[in-house]
């Protein structure tokens, strides 16, 4: 999240639920962009913010993490023609900002302005700051709120070849770090799968978003897009020779519903906001399951456990890169509040009693976690060919149904499965075992007929989010034979992650 400095108390106003102080609690207002913020530091009001931050980045290098920051280039804290002057607008506002003929501000960002990226000016602050950071903090990349603005001319017109976008992507300076954009605006520009990307850009993908949750929830005529989404998006990517890691799937983000919300509440609950409910999106693509809310009753609490179970289990056998949420692996809530914005409280803390009382889904999490890093065929260079290209009888990937061999791609169906072939592994570069995924978002029961493996090779389980929690998932090299080699039952709105070894 931002780390640059902001106002947080721009826009400040009491709760009304609670008449506590509502603040600008995600830094999403950028006031100084070479500065880090006083207040996350221990030792703010003594200057040595700077310090701290450079110690925080050098200790989770040290210890295996990267560090990648959430920049927002798209607009500043001075607002419309009705906001504080601050800096720019008082040193240039035609360079900076953009404007319309009448003076009035461009409002691509929702935010009351939007910086005028492609202006040469304005283009050398963006890359000046992006290489302080790279270079003085040693970051290792930078996801980019609402990108799509950087893409935009003065007048707002999407750019085939923007000049910022291109710089950034090959600058020597910023060439080891990663480059992520929010490939979006406020002003309804959508570029997912077609974001000027240079060879360097990854994206968020919005489309891999809404179409799990759309499949998790059951929706009728949704195979054929999860065939796309579980290999990487190669509908979006493949076609201009864009990687499997230039998707960044996720189903959920800060903005949005967290995991546990996903599946507890039809629509937001943004009341305590102070904006009527008005504000967040309403596209939530959620569903509770049977009540509104936190509820007793022990099935629809039950499946709720078994969704968000699917949900980890898809996200981490997806080809891509997997983003997942803060405490979605423990089921932290949000009360139903998908614009959390302006809470310094419990509604955006992360409470650590959850490790305790979820520990079922933490150790789902974890399995699946491990499974993924032990599995070089869940994490392939290039996309699949859906052939066989190495000469082991099997396509890299193959696609099932309840019938072996024979998917269900109609509109009524909400099953699917798929065979990964480990002799393709890295493009087969890599040896690896076999893998099959069951998925059935039905709900009822359905029975599973498994494709054969070679000879010698047995089907193992490594989850079923079906199975009581003590059978759900198993630590990578323990998963237990199955019992009938030849099929599987899979519950109700379930996943199977079957291991051939």
């Amino acid at each position: 999240m931002p780390v640059y400095e902001f106002d947080e108390f721009e826009n400040s106003r009491p709760n009304p639920q609670t008449g506590e102080l509502l603040v600008n609690y995600w830094g999403y207002s950028t006031v100084g962009f070479f500065a880090p913020k006083a207040g996350y530091a221990a030792t703010g009001k003594f200057g040595m913010q700077v310090d701290e931050l450079k110690t925080l980045v050098k200790e989770l290098h040290a210890n295996g993490i990267e560090v990648i920051l959430d920049v927002v280039f798209n607009h500043t804290a001075e607002g419309n023609e009705n906001g504080p002057v601050i800096s720019f607008r008082g040193i240039d506002n035609k360079t900076y900002y953009m404007l319309t003929p009448e003076g009035y501000y461009y409002n691509f960002s929702g935010c009351g302005n939007t910086l005028n990226c492609n202006n040469p000016i304005v283009r050398n602050i963006v890359l000046d700051c992006l290489r302080y950071w790279a270079s003085e903090y040693h970051i290792d990349g930078f996801r980019f709120d609402l990108a799509s603005i950087l893409g935009r001319d003065p007048w707002g017109a999407p750019l085939a070849n923007p000049p910022l976008l291109e710089t950034l992507a090959f600058d020597p300076i910023l060439a080891r770090c990663k480059l992520i954009a929010e490939a979006w605006d406020a002003g309804g520009l959508y570029q997912v799968g077609s974001f000027p990307a240079f060879g360097r850009w990854a994206e968020w993908n919005g489309k891999y978003r809404d179409g799990i949750r759309k499949f998790l929830k059951g929706e009728p005529g949704r195979v054929g897009d999860m065939a796309q989404r579980l290999q990487g998006s190669p509908d979006l990517y493949a076609w201009a020779g864009r990687a499997p890691a230039t998707s960044i799937n996720f189903i959920t983000a800060h903005d949005g519903f967290t995991l546990a919300d996903l599946v507890s509440y039809n629509g937001k609950h943004n009341e305590a906001n102070g904006e009527n409910n008005n504000d967040g999106t309403n596209d939530n693509d959620s569903w509770n399951c049977g009540a509104e809310g936190w509820t007793d009753d022990p099935g629809i609490n039950a499946l709720r456990q078994r969704q968000m179970k699917n949900a980890i289990a898809l996200l981490l056998v997806s080809q891509g890169v997997p983003m997942i949420l803060m405490g979605d692996e423990v089921g932290r809530s949000q009360n139903g509040n998908n614009n959390t914005y302006c809470h310094d409280n419990e509604l955006n803390w992360l409470n650590w009693d959850l490790l305790k009382s979820n520990a079922d889904l933490f150790n789902f999490a974890k399995h699946c976690i491990a499974f993924r890093k032990a599995h070089p065929v869940l994490r392939n260079h290039w996309h699949f060919q859906n052939r066989d290209y190495v000469g082991s009888g099997y396509a890299d990937i193959s696609w099932h149904g309840t019938q072996a061999w024979n998917a269900d791609w109609s509109d009524s169906s909400r099953t699917l499965a798929f065979m990964l072939c480990g002799k393709h592994a890295k493009g087969g570069t890599v040896n690896d075992n076999y893998i099959y995924v069951a998925m059935n978002m039905h709900w009822e029961a359905h029975w599973f007929e498994i494709p054969q493996p070679p000879a010698g090779m047995k089907w193992h389980v490594f989850a079923n989010t079906g199975a009581p929690p003590a059978e759900a998932s198993w630590e990578p090299g323990t998963e237990p034979e199955l019992g009938n080699q030849q099929g599987i039952l899979l519950g109700d709105r379930s996943v199977v992650i079957l291991v051939g070894k």
